[in-house]
């Protein structure tokens, strides 16, 4: 029991913090909705190879 009580005591991130960053979630949440939403968006590459006769530029057969 001691030593669950030393682990409740130790907190390496503020308490004040952990309530700012639930805050922050919950406004993007707001404006954003539910799922995954990600910051930067990856740029596809120019030469990127694909099999698709759609995408080779090509006449389907």
């Amino acid at each position: 029991m001691k030593s669950l009580k030393k682990k409740l005591r130790k907190r390496k991130v503020p308490v004040e913090i952990i309530a700012a960053r639930i805050a922050n979630r919950e406004m993007e949440r707001e404006t954003l909705g539910d799922g995954f939403h990600a910051k930067v968006k990856a740029v596809r590459n120019k030469k990127r190879y694909t099999r698709n006769a759609k995408h080779k530029g090509g006449a389907e057969e």
